[in-house]
Order: C-alpha cells, then structure tokens, then sequence
C-alpha cells in the first residue's frame, strides 16, 4: 500500500554502557528456556527525547528452513520496566513494510501513562533489511530523485517512461539480492519476532502494531496464538486484500482525504484566499498540478512531486496548514520557493528512504500475487482515476514494481484466529491510509476482539495522538487486559478531535514549512510517516 514520503525518526546513540536481559519476573512473560536470556545485551543508547532508551541486536536465520545456514542481524531497542509489577515484553511496530521500529519504542513508552508503562519492556526493532538492521537493502539509491515523469500516462511515451523506470528498479533488487529477496517477506518477519521472543526469554508476549503492523502482528497471531498474551493494532490494514486490492481501496480513499482539504481550504478563504467552493480550490491544485508538469519548479518539484507533497496530508491533518499556506502562495503569488521548500521537508527520499522503499516492494511483491500483464494495471488504474484522480497513477507507480518482481509470490495468510485471548483494535472511519472496513473485517476475523472507532476521524495512527477517549481505552487494556464490549459493529466509539487551524502566519509568504514540519516529526505522526 502506497507510503508517505516523510522520514522516519531516527534513534541517536549518545551513551556506551552494557546490560544483560534479565529474565521475565512475570509468570506470564517467564520462559523456561532463560538460557535464551543471555543473547541479548542492552547498550545505553538514550536520545534527548529517550533517554532511557537501550540498543541491541540478535542474530536469526536468513531462511528459517535452514536455521543452522547463513544468519542476518537484527536490530533492537528497548525502554525497561520500573515497575516490580512486570507485565513482559511489549513489541512494537510501526508498519510500513520497511518501518524502523527504533524509535518507536521510545515514543510508546514516554507516551502511555507512566504507570502502564512502566510495567512493560517497550521493544522496538528493525524487521529484517531495515535500517540498523543487517543486511540493509537499498536496491537503487535515488530511485525517487525528482524530476519524475508525469504520473498521469496520457501518452505512450510517458507510460513507457515510468514502465521502464518500474522494470529497473525491480531488475536492480533482483541482481543486487538475489540470494536475499526470497526471503524478505512478513512470514519470515513474523519468525523473527518470535526468535525475538525467545532471545528475550518470555514464554509470551505482547504486541502493538500500527498500519501495516496491524497486518504484521495478526500473522503473528496465526501462526504462534499461545504466545499472544495482549495484541493492539491500531489503523488497519484488510488483511483480506493484500496486496493489489488494498492499494486500489486506498486510492478512492486518499481521494476523499484530498477533498476534506480542500474543503478545509475553502473554509478559511479569509487566510489562503484560494475561494470559498471546494470544487473550485480542488479545480486550481489541478491548475497548479498541470503547469508544474509543464515548468517544474525550481526544477525540482513537477507533476509527480506536487503529489508527493500532498499525499501525506492523506495521513495527517497535521500537515493542513503548510500545505495550504504552500498552495497558497503558488497560486497567488508565483511563489516556487515555497514548494521546493515543502519537498525538501515533506516529500524528499533520502537514503533511509530508500531502504524502506527497497522494503516496501520487496514483502509486498513476495507476499501475494500481483497482476503480471501490464494491460490488467492499465485498465484499472485507468478506471480508478476517472473517479479519484489525486493518487491513482501516483500509487499505481509506487507499486508497480510488483509486476515485474524477480521472485515467486507466496500466498497471504488467512488470519482469521479463535484461539487468542481480547484482542484491542482501533480504526479512525475516515483513514485513507488503512480504509475503514479493514478494521471491520479485522474484527471479524479475530474472534472475540473488541473494536474501538474514531468517529470522523481521517489520521493514520490514532491512539498516542491526544485523543484522550481512545488512550483511555488503551491505557486499560494494557494495565488489566479490559477491552470495551458493544452491540454494534463498534465496541466503543470516540469522537475524532477538531481540525486544525491555520497557522498564525498563514498570509505571509512561506520562507519554511521546517518548523511545521519538524512539529509533526516529533510525535507519532513522524514515526508512521513512512507506514501503509
């Protein structure tokens, strides 16, 4: 599923110390293996934000088939227990595929209340080919430098364009990790977080995953349900259309996201002066679209690119304000800067993105089957756009690799799962990223869950967010394993939080969209910001 451009979050090493793992005190979380125990040693590796924050790795096999041949290394963080009330190791992730979970376990950890908290070992960590983790895949560094070709293919010459662009990068994954790819896929993650369990020494654990995460920890579930003790996910992915089907679903839902800001838009015409008609706002981006497809700006920002700025606004509408006030000042005042500027802090791939673009493809063309006739894409891509233009082609590229993926599709995992104990799900109705009926079907699928909705709500991630009635909800399953109990589709429902508002500085040429942006970065919005 097509993934925002933001960076993720990156853990500093600032400390140099050695722990070993101690063992589980809970009986719930005590493995009777603790020899397991001793395979990891923590090293101080706090940030300003984190300070307690501890680094480790461990070592697993490439191909779980053959657990005495090659080994790769994965990478670890952790926020330990205070508490003498120790409740086991609580993993997280972040989705993506090709998410750094690093960071994660910091943010999770400083943002529950500190008495859940500190019940918990917070584990973040890298799946395999990601980040710190070793080997780190990057299968054709730049792939995403601007100046793309026009996403929208309305001639032959800009189809072929992006084809050939999509076949090399596939071919360049293919000879660069062969030996690899066959492997990097969410079985083989979902192996390594209970290799991860063990080195850890628990019996269970437990488990929160955002977006692609939620997909990532139902797997788990299935495969190993006795060493689930709790399981959150939150934004969800249907695990019934993975993955071709999930990514058109996405696009009519990102398409709606576009409008709800243009719609914003028009509602503070006293600030961004773009009008006070939606459809009239939404007809000048696409004004603006065209001529940057015609004259880049800056050279930099085209077609493509624009895209690439606004799509995030489709996670968050965190990031409103600036792309209006960029818009804005395009389309009144011929300001450039402002959109050069918005892609550099936005939208731009550095290299940790392009390792977890090498990710994205590399589980999402192994995990299932995609069309491998061109025409097939064409015909639906071409289909979606005449209804929800804003993403169609955007993500149709993104994807594209898959239909010429050097290695055989394996078949998506039915998750559908009896055997767990309350299982906590959280879904926003308005998400673009993870649509709402995938929470919907996540629900039924996993026997006796419980399912908490954010009524009206359009971000990605939602819980950690401010919004006090889901963290309720979180806080109280994580303490004393409660779930919410319902008669409808939804358990429990929570009202989404307000919009936001434009900023103080609106009307004035933006000089930087930095500070803005750099506030969204701080919290979970940045971390999810590459996430399904």
């Amino acid at each position: 599923m097509r993934r925002s451009a933001a960076v993720l979050c990156g853990a500093t090493v600032v400390l140099a110390g050695t722990l070993t793992a101690v063992p589980a005190s809970a009986s719930a979380s005590h493995s009777a293996n603790t020899a397991q125990a001793t395979k990891v040693t923590w090293k101080k590796c706090g940030t300003e934000d984190y300070p307690t924050l501890q680094c480790a790795s461990v070592k697993v096999p490439l191909d779980y088939a053959k657990p005495q041949g090659k080994k790769i290394t994965l990478a670890l963080s952790r926020v330990p227990h205070t508490a003498k009330k120790y409740q086991g190791p609580l993993l997280v992730n972040p989705g993506g595929p090709g998410g750094s979970g690093l960071t994660l376990a910091g943010f999770v950890a400083s943002s529950l209340p500190k008495e859940v908290a500190a019940q918990y070992d917070v584990v973040g960590f890298d799946p395999r080919g990601v980040g710190k983790s070793q080997p780190a895949l990057d299968c054709k560094p730049g792939y995403f430098n601007p100046v793309r070709p026009d996403s929208v293919p309305s001639t032959p010459a800009i189809e072929k364009a992006n084809l050939d662009r999509a076949k090399s990068f596939a071919q360049a994954c293919g000879k660069k990790y062969a030996d690899v790819l066959p492997y990097i896929n969410t079985v083989s993650a979902v192996k390594d977080m209970d290799s991860i369990r063990k080195a850890l020494g628990a019996k269970k654990i437990n488990y929160f995953g955002y977006s692609y995460g939620t997909y990532l920890g139902a797997v788990y579930a299935k495969l190993y349900p006795e060493r689930v003790r709790r399981l959150v996910l939150d934004s969800i992915v249907d695990p019934t259309g993975v993955w071709y089907d999930a990514n058109i679903k996405q696009d009519y839902a990102f398409d709606k996201r576009h409008k709800a800001l243009m719609a914003w838009i028009a509602k503070y015409n006293s600030t961004y002066k773009l009008g006070t008609d939606p459809a009239k706002v939404e007809a000048k981006w696409y004004a603006m679209r065209a001529a940057l497809a015609k004259k880049p700006a800056g050279g930099k920002v085209g077609a493509s690119e624009l895209e690439d700025i606004f799509i995030p606004g489709g996670y968050n509408n965190a990031y409103w304000p600036t792309l209006a006030q960029t818009f804005a000042a395009y389309v009144n005042k011929k300001d450039t800067a402002a959109l050069v500027k918005a892609y550099d802090n936005i939208a731009a791939i550095d290299a940790s993105g392009d390792n977890g673009y090498s990710i994205y493809t590399s589980v999402q063309c192994r995990d299932a089957s995609w069309p491998r006739d061109w025409n097939q894409w064409r015909k639906d891509n071409w289909a979606v756009y005449e209804k929800a233009p804003f993403m169609a082609w955007n993500n149709a590229w993104y994807n594209a690799p898959c239909a010429f993926w050097p290695t055989k599709s394996l078949k998506p995992v039915n998750v559908a799962n009896a055997k767990l104990p309350p299982v906590l799900l959280f879904q926003a109705t308005d998400d673009a990223a993870t649509p709402y009926q995938g929470g919907v079907t996540m629900h039924r699928l996993l026997k006796g869950s419980s399912l908490v909705v954010e009524q009206g709500g359009g971000n990605h991630g939602i819980t950690l967010s401010g919004n006090a009635c889901l963290d309720k909800h979180l806080a109280a399953y994580l303490t004393s394993g409660k779930v919410p109990h319902g008669s409808g589709v939804a358990d429990a429902v929570c009202q989404k939080l307000p919009d936001p508002k434009p900023q103080a500085s609106a009307q004035k040429t933006p000089s930087t969209t930095q500070s803005a942006v750099a506030a969204v970065g701080n919290t979970l919005r940045g971390i999810l910001g590459s996430g399904v």
